[in-house]
């Protein structure tokens, strides 16, 4: 059986996606996980992506289970959709992968699976899961009805008014619900770059060319700001007026202020000016939501999650500017541009990011980077200082001490960062860096992926 499953569901290349490969993990989830008899199945705009939830609905139902078409809606909007009726759900999408490859997000009743319904999945997957039952299928027309209702009833309409605001559509599943809202909001929206063809986007790691691209546009037309997400809208992308891209983990230290939040769950990658911020409690976690939901669940109160990629999660009921907002334990890319843009409708979002710690982190990936030879690198590094060494040394570092609860997280005398990172879920080698101004985060950040390369 091919395809990998792990933190992030199922992934693997559309080849390896087979019908058979598809009915064994819906199954072995269905059996494992508490949906509570209920499916919603929604997808993304890939090409390989509605035969992919052809045979999801067709697994469940052959279990029995009363299945929800969704049809091709945001990742969060669906995780909405399924609270709403007590249900699981499964995403069909590939985020911000190729197109060809694809893969599963699994939801149970209480939101995005965790480690141990992980597990649970992997041990009722060899399971005889025999065809007996006919489940009913029902088909859900307003799911992004209901997202983007979610938001204007909380912000306000006429909450963005004066705004002109560039839509960088691409092939993101969300891009007319995104437009819907910022217009419902008030603000005038200028779409761009929409293509029928899927285009790979990845929020934390945003290609040269696009930035580039991104700069051109916000000049052109005169923007405050540019919006955008991945290919199944749950991590934002948010420029300023100036074209410059707002790393993830700043938008959400700007709507965890901004939204009251005392409790923040937030993986290890994240930019470290958030415990300079004051808040009552701020965990570090593993990297991937499952690791920050499971964070979450530990504590009572006022909590938020979100990645360096940008993807929020509320797990707490809060009061937008106009009405309230219901927790929604996954990934959102809506509320933080939303809350971001709100919060710096005088000053303009540079001037609101300026207030923020003097942190800068930036990020990038080696692709097609076989995991096995990563996580050779990384444990020979682990293990031999003297190997490190000479790798910080190609950079002009030197370090001060390491954390290894994600990946190699490495400290430098000069207090800059260096984290190295397998993907858990792609043939990607992950950098983070972390300093204490944009350009000389640009420079290492150039700097540490050749010598990256090299070791390699």
């Amino acid at each position: 059986m091919s395809g990998k499953f792990g933190t992030s569901g199922l992934r693997g290349l559309v080849t390896s996606m087979t019908p058979e490969l598809i009915t064994a993990h819906v199954q072995a989830f269905l059996a494992a996980c508490d949906t509570g008899g209920v499916l919603c199945v929604g997808r993304d705009l890939r090409p390989s992506s509605p035969r992919i939830a052809d045979d999801v609905i067709a697994a469940a139902r052959a279990k029995g289970c009363r299945v929800i078409d969704c049809g091709a809606v945001p990742t969060p909007a669906l995780a909405l959709a399924a609270q709403a009726v007590e249900g699981g759900a499964v995403m069909v999408t590939g985020s911000h992968i190729p197109a060809d490859r694809n893969g599963l997000k699994f939801y149970v009743r209480s939101g995005e699976i965790s480690k141990a319904d992980e597990a649970a999945i992997l041990a009722h997957l060899e399971a005889d899961h025999a065809h007996t039952q006919h489940g009913t299928l029902e088909q859900d027309g307003g799911v992004n009805d209901r997202y983007v209702a979610r938001f204007v009833d909380a912000f306000g309409r006429g909450a963005l008014r004066g705004q002109r605001i560039g839509l960088y559509a691409h092939s993101a599943v969300g891009r007319d619900a995104l437009a819907r809202i910022l217009t419902d909001l008030g603000a005038e929206v200028i779409e761009l770059g929409r293509s029928e063809t899927f285009i790979p986007v990845d929020t934390e790691a945003v290609a040269p060319e696009v930035r580039v691209r991104i700069t051109d546009w916000v000049k052109t037309h005169g923007l405050h700001a540019l919006v955008s997400t991945d290919g199944d809208s749950d991590r934002p992308l948010l420029a300023d007026e100036t074209g410059r891209v707002i790393p993830g983990d700043i938008l959400g230290q700007i709507t965890t202020e901004t939204l009251g939040a005392e409790t923040i769950a937030t993986p290890i990658s994240s930019n470290s000016g958030v415990t300079m911020k004051g808040f009552k409690d701020v965990q570090l976690t593993q990297i991937g939501s499952p690791y920050v939901i499971a964070a979450m669940e530990n504590v009572q109160g006022r909590v938020v999650g979100y990645e360096a990629n940008g993807g929020f999660l509320l797990g707490f009921a809060a009061q937008g500017p106009a009405g309230p907002l219901a927790p929604l334990i996954t990934r959102d890319c809506t509320l933080p541009l939303l809350t971001v843009l709100y919060a710096s409708r005088e000053g303009g979002v540079a001037a609101r990011v300026a207030q923020e710690p003097p942190v800068v982190t930036v990020a990038d990936r080696l692709q097609e980077v076989d995991q096995r030879k990563s996580r050779v690198l990384l444990e020979t590094w682990q293990n031999n200082p003297t190997a490190r060494a000479a790798f910080l040394a190609s950079l002009g570092k030197q370090e001060l001490g390491m954390d290894l609860t994600d990946g190699l997280r490495m400290t430098l005398t000069d207090g800059d960062v260096i984290h190295v990172r397998p993907s858990g879920n792609a043939p990607e080698l992950r950098l983070y860096i972390e300093t204490k101004d944009p350009a000389s985060a640009e420079k290492l950040l150039t700097q540490a992926l050749v010598q990256l390369n090299h070791a390699l």
